[in-house]
């Protein structure tokens, strides 16, 4: 299982603005839920709290009320039943690829062949299986993504949380990642809640999208494109996917008024 719920989530902080300290309100009240192997996509303006909320999900911030749960667990922290991908692979310089991958399972405890086993397994469920030895300066930026997902993945979360994983990335390997998790979604059932600007992506992608707007839910938005999403170049031709982009593009103007 891996559903993951956020119940009333709310974040503020203390901002520093001309000498005088003011109260910033990043989420209010957020509510929805991702259910166990779904696809979930948060889009809205910058500033709107996507990241934030996101980084709540993971444990990286806490958050001033409400709460997140992970199969109804209460999330405290971090923890292993989640797993992060930011935007930039965030890999440590000095380790191969590999050794990047085994650092994750190093942390939840795993020694021995199987570390590297293992380690193994997820490069090569990402295509990377001739990459081990290679460190992040020998590898393009979607091949270090890569294996930033195989790191989040290797652990086996319940969840995966990404924050705009492609969003540094040129137009083609952007589209190629793409393909790959849908791939790796259709291989692992994974849950997964991103993060994008992208609107074609959030419709690519998602089950459901969460259009979000100062820091509150404004509309969620079913994907009525059916899986395997397999051949990504005809979805993008169907009337399905020109329709939802379109209500999607709508929503995300009206949030701008």
């Amino acid at each position: 299982m891996g559903s993951v719920e956020l119940i009333d989530v709310s974040k503020t902080f203390m901002l520093r603005v001309d000498g005088a300290q003011q109260t910033v309100r990043a989420l209010e009240n957020l509510s929805f839920s991702v259910s166990d192997g779904e696809i979930v996509a948060l889009i809205g303006p910058s500033g709107c709290g996507k990241t934030t909320a996101l980084r709540i999900a993971m444990g990286l911030d806490a958050a001033s009320g409400g709460k997140v749960a992970v199969d109804g667990v209460t999330v405290i922290g971090c923890g292993h039943d989640r797993g992060m991908v930011f935007q930039h692979a965030e890999l440590l310089p000095w380790l191969t690829a590999l050794e990047n991958v085994m650092f994750g399972l190093e942390m939840k405890g795993m020694r021995g062949a199987q570390l590297r086993e293992t380690a193994q397994r997820y490069l090569a469920l990402v295509g990377l299986q001739d990459s081990g030895n290679r460190r992040p300066y020998q590898l393009s930026g979607g091949m270090q993504q890569r294996v930033g997902i195989a790191r989040a993945l290797a652990i086996d979360p319940k969840v995966l949380l990404m924050d705009e994983p492609f969003g540094a990335l040129d137009a083609q390997t952007r589209e190629t990642m793409q393909a790959e998790l849908i791939d790796i979604h259709a291989r692992t059932g994974k849950t997964i809640l991103f993060v994008t600007h992208d609107l074609d992506e959030a419709v690519l992608l998602a089950d459901r999208v969460v259009v979000m707007q100062h820091g509150a839910v404004q509309e969620i938005m079913n994907v009525p494109l059916p899986r395997p999403r397999g051949d990504l170049e005809a979805l993008r031709g169907s009337a399905a996917f020109t329709e939802t982009r379109y209500r999607l593009w709508r929503a995300i103007n009206a949030t701008d008024h």
